[in-house]
């Protein structure tokens, strides 16, 4: 059965993090948590969200599925281009893909407990 992935986290890049920061803070009223001095966590923003420092490019969508092995088979069975395959971040597993209109997404479960 195919699972049904939802849109869980945006993630921002932008190479001035700090003055984006600022901006979504006073723009938006969002808060942040650090994480190391190249990322940060966006809180209160309704969906969960990142800006990380790097070159601009335009904001990835990231879903979120129970089961990251069986989720990476139906992408990629759907005709998708793994551009990232599974790889293990603070808090969670996850991988990234082109959709096949090009379409930049990633997909990601929490960490084992």
């Amino acid at each position: 059965m195919t699972e049904k992935l939802k849109m869980d986290y945006v993630e921002f890049y932008a190479p001035d993090l700090e003055r984006e920061q600022g901006f979504m803070n006073a723009a938006f009223g969002w808060d942040f948590v650090e994480y190391g001095p190249d990322y940060r966590d966006i809180q209160g923003s309704g969906i969960g969200g990142g800006i990380e420092r790097a070159p601009l490019a335009a904001p990835l969508i990231v879903l979120k599925a129970e089961d990251l092995d069986a989720a990476l088979a139906q992408v990629r069975a759907a005709g998708a281009d793994i551009t990232r395959e599974i790889f293990d971040f603070p808090g969670g597993r996850r991988f990234e893909f082109r959709a096949p209109g090009g379409t930049r997404m990633a997909v990601w479960t929490t960490a084992a407990e």
